[in-house]
């Protein structure tokens, strides 16, 4: 898995690549613990990348977005297709999480 990020105005966009799973969530929340930690409280995650999320990725997501809550920070998601799009539905976040068409588009709706 591989982590970019870039600043849009005051939102994070993170983008991930590859696989989301037991091997690579820790990664991910440790990413996440150190953007926060900075001071980061809009971030959108970028999935057009994503190949594949496991349940253990699910965890990594929600434990982020409990995380960023915490600070009354906000997290969206953008190009989210495929199989990650289905892991979504069928897992209740696609109701949880706000999901927009490009990272963009999200950055515009949360700043």
């Amino acid at each position: 898995m591989e982590i970019s990020s870039k600043k849009v105005g005051d939102v994070l966009i993170m983008g991930i690549k590859g696989r989301l799973d037991a091997l690579t969530s820790s990664t991910l929340e440790n990413e996440m613990c150190k953007c926060i930690e900075a001071g980061e409280v809009k971030i959108v995650f970028d999935l057009g990348e994503l190949e594949y999320i496991s349940s253990a990725g699910l965890r990594a997501i929600l434990f982020c977005a409990k995380k960023l809550k915490s600070t009354e920070g906000t997290i969206a998601f953008a190009n989210i297709t495929g199989m990650i799009s289905e892991v979504f539905e069928i897992s209740g976040f696609g109701t949880m999480f706000n999901i927009y068409s490009s990272a963009l588009v999200a950055a515009e709706k949360i700043s």
